[in-house]
């Protein structure tokens, strides 16, 4: 994610991989605006037909609001990348 409304990877130095290691998502709550880092367990995605049916979901560590944004390609690709809990809708 980027920016204030997605979810990007944590990763290494421009140029260098990231070390081995747990990967951490950015993330931001829409409810309070924090932004803060997730593991790959607090973080849920769900791969449904369609554009619409295709989101991620989080809790928001601060508010405690429970967070569901839209997945693109671009996130899915980071998101099972690094490791988060994926269920495929039909």
């Amino acid at each position: 994610m980027s920016g204030p409304r997605g979810v990007s990877a944590a990763a290494g130095p421009p140029g260098r991989p990231a070390a081995p290691g747990p990967v951490s998502f950015k993330a931001a709550c829409p409810e309070c605006g924090a932004r803060f880092e997730l593991d790959a367990g607090a973080l849920r995605l769900v791969i449904g037909g369609s554009r619409r049916t295709t989101f991620y979901s989080f809790t928001c560590p601060e508010c405690r609001a429970s967070v569901r944004k839209p997945a693109g390609e671009r996130i899915v690709e980071l998101l099972t990348g690094g490791g988060v809990s994926t269920l495929r809708s039909i």
